[in-house]
């Protein structure tokens, strides 16, 4: 019955004999599939069209944000939203009433929105 260090000597005899038979135009084949992709590599960097910075006209940048503070409500309301929240985009500019913050809003009697995400309950 082989034992351990008999089966490392066969597969380091094994190994030797891969190596030595295709060793080299293994390494060979490599190389050369290598040198070919980067050869590829360097023909698709060519065909790439030049990147140009330019500046964006001013009708393309979009609208300020007008804001009266953090916190907006309606008047008929009794929740109080962020101003990008949809909710709050919904009130009509008349009857918008603004709050610096939500303290304000809650000593008003306006509770936060469940539909608007970060406000507190």
């Amino acid at each position: 019955m082989p034992t351990i260090p008999d089966w490392g000597l066969k597969i380091k005899v094994l190994a030797h004999d891969s190596v030595h038979e295709w060793g080299i135009p293994a390494i060979v084949f490599l190389v050369a599939l290598a040198s070919f992709g980067l050869g590829r590599l360097s023909a698709l960097e060519d065909a790439k069209p030049p990147v140009s910075i330019q500046q964006a006209p001013e009708s393309t940048q979009p609208p300020a944000l007008v804001m009266g503070g953090l916190i907006v409500a309606s008047r008929s309301g009794s929740v109080y939203y962020y101003p990008w929240c949809s909710g709050a985009q919904k009130i009509a500019p008349a009857n918008q009433v603004w709050f610096s913050s939500e303290a304000a809003a809650v000593k008003a009697d306006y509770a936060p929105s469940k539909t608007c995400k970060g406000l507190t309950d």
